[in-house]
């Protein structure tokens, strides 16, 4: 009887243990099954508050994952947004490197506002006769190894005056033994002043013995000029029988000194120069005229090239401002080189003239100055000048040009009397 209670007792708990390993087969099925589907509880039997903590759990994992994907976005855009502003800043840098690169070339040189000179009637002039004209200094200078900076003198001095509104452009030569102030109040041949003090002097120079407001320049040696006419494809200019002897002259020693072939010019008449020919016309200076002659033909290729310049493409002014700018010296910024290419078009020399005016000025040999060409009144022959630039009527000069008018009288007169 205790046997058979044994036996119904070992048969109870084995039968219970048997259960409790069936059940602890399932529990871990289930938690198998649970974590395979990535969360859960982990038995039917720890209720409804097991389910509802696995679905809570569930949810915050998936809060949690796109809190997370939400985050990985934002850095993504974040990324994407400064890539692009990288790529803007990039761009911006390389066209400003572009721009200064190209500025560099043209032998840029910034001359600070208040070192320019202008007479303080000019100032008063400059918002009522002279309003709309834009004066430009050029200045050739006597260099074929491309010193365009003050230590070389300026064979040819020119005034150009555009007058805006109309397009209308009048050249003015100032002879480059015109004795003036030089702009550091000393008294010799103008063409000094570009030697001793550069655009600066030269154009402080013109501006305080004319009566004119200028500010910019450009400068050019006898390479800038000769690159020029040859991406012109050369200008039409007249030789004469006198010239055709001295333009070969000057051509052969120009070749040597830049390296460049030359073709001799062999007959007289109205012809296409190259290059290096019309260079060597502008050099011509003693025919019949010596330096005022010699001014002319400068003004003669100016214009010529001018009217070359009209019938190219804007590409083509491009390219060939790109070729010849690193033989040039200017003030003008790249923008508004391109801004005058794009309007050449609308530019026509109307007239154009030397200074001192013909009937007003004197040649002779000043003392230890040699020879000179003296403005016999340079009061008067201002006067003329700005009847002929900006069609001023009995223009009064200032108080400084009357002084250097008594100035170069006094030094000159007895030079030139005798």
């Amino acid at each position: 009887m205790a046997t058979d209670n044994r036996t119904r007792s070992r048969s109870a708990n084995h039968g219970s243990s048997n259960r409790r390993s069936s059940n602890r087969n399932r529990n871990s099925e289930t938690n198998r099954n649970l974590v395979n589907r990535g969360s859960g509880n982990r038995s039917s039997e720890n209720g409804r508050s097991d389910r509802d903590s696995y679905e809570n759990s569930y949810s915050e994992d998936r809060s949690s994952e796109k809190a997370s994907r939400k985050s990985r976005e934002k850095k993504k855009r974040g990324k994407i947004i400064l890539f692009i502003a990288e790529i803007f800043v990039l761009t911006i840098m390389l066209f400003f490197l572009y721009t200064v690169l190209k500025v560099e070339q043209t032998g840029k040189i910034n001359i600070p506002e208040e070192d320019i000179v202008i007479n303080q009637t000019v100032k008063e002039y400059a918002a009522t006769s002279m309003k709309g004209y834009r004066n430009v200094a050029l200045f050739g200078v006597d260099s074929t190894s491309g010193q365009l900076t003050k230590g070389t003198r300026s064979d040819s001095i020119m005034i150009a005056s555009v007058n805006q509104d109309t397009g209308e452009c009048r050249l003015v030569s100032v002879y480059r033994d015109t004795y003036l102030n030089r702009g550091n109040d000393t008294y010799n041949k103008c063409n000094g002043a570009y030697a001793n003090g550069g655009a600066e002097l030269a154009i402080n120079m013109l501006n305080m013995n004319l009566d004119l407001n200028i500010t910019d320049f450009v400068t050019v040696g006898f390479k800038g000029v000769t690159d020029t006419v040859n991406a012109l494809g050369g200008v039409m200019i007249d030789v004469d029988s006198a010239e055709l002897q001295h333009i070969n002259s000057y051509q052969r020693t120009m070749a040597d000194e830049l390296n460049y072939e030359y073709v001799e010019v062999t007959n007289t008449g109205y012809q296409r120069l190259n290059g290096l020919q019309a260079t060597a016309y502008c050099r011509i200076r003693y025919t019949a005229g010596d330096d005022f002659r010699r001014a002319e033909r400068q003004r003669e290729v100016l214009m010529a090239i001018l009217v070359e310049a009209k019938s190219a493409t804007p590409v083509e002014l491009n390219q060939i401002a790109s070729d010849i700018f690193g033989s040039i010296s200017t003030s003008l910024d790249l923008d508004e080189i391109i801004s005058l290419l794009s309007d050449i078009t609308q530019y026509e020399v109307t007239d154009n003239g030397g200074f001192p005016e013909e009937s007003m000025r004197a040649t002779g040999v000043i003392g230890k100055n040699g020879s000179c060409v003296v403005p016999v009144d340079l009061e008067q022959n201002v006067i003329w000048l700005h009847e002929f630039l900006f069609g001023v009527q009995n223009y009064v000069p200032s108080d400084e040009v009357k002084q250097y008018s008594q100035k170069i009288r006094s030094d000159t007169e007895q030079y030139i009397n005798s």
